[in-house]
């Protein structure tokens, strides 16, 4: 027999939960009207979409990016992440606004790497000393030889919700090539 959740949960839980959701709505609805939106945000800034191609091959993407890093005097930032991760989304965004663009475009050869549900280039995030055990989205910055000068194993940037955009930015501008 399927039954529905609240089928599942007491009086006094479903009465928690309408509660929980009332707040939760109420805070979306005070962050969405809060002047910290940045004034360049567009209602298709914050769409969801494709940054993590689960059909790429994240090495040979990370290799090529080496070269590139190497000739160019960048680094290599690895985003670690997936589609269905707002954090990833919101970090995207991030990364996407000056002067992040700029810092990425002047010191970095960007990779997404594609997490799928946590079963995806799983390899590749402990090869780079990323569990992700903490989460996504996870950052590692690489030199353009491939030796790790950071690497997120404890997860700072995976609850972007909750992280000051000029954090971003600051780590942009510290492990710059």
């Amino acid at each position: 027999m399927i039954r529905t959740f609240s089928q599942h949960i007491s009086g006094s839980q479903r009465l928690l939960a309408v509660a929980a959701g009332t707040l939760l709505a109420a805070a979306l609805l005070t962050a969405c009207n809060s002047s910290e939106v940045p004034e360049t945000a567009s209602p298709q800034a914050f769409q969801v979409h494709q940054i993590y191609n689960p059909d790429a091959n994240a090495a040979a993407e990370i290799h090529q990016a080496l070269v590139e890093a190497a000739q160019q005097h960048k680094h290599v930032l690895l985003d670690f992440g997936g589609n269905w991760c707002g954090d990833c989304q919101i970090l995207d965004y991030y990364f996407h606004q000056q002067p992040n663009a700029a810092l990425i475009g002047e010191g970095y050869i960007l990779v997404d790497v594609d997490v799928g549900q946590m079963d995806h280039n799983m390899n590749i995030a402990a090869q780079y000393g990323m569990p992700l055990t903490h989460g996504v989205p996870a950052l590692a910055v690489l030199d353009g030889q491939g030796k790790v000068l950071y690497d997120q194993a404890d997860g700072q940037f995976s609850a972007m919700g909750r992280v000051d955009p000029a954090l971003v930015t600051e780590f942009l501008e510290r492990w710059k090539g």
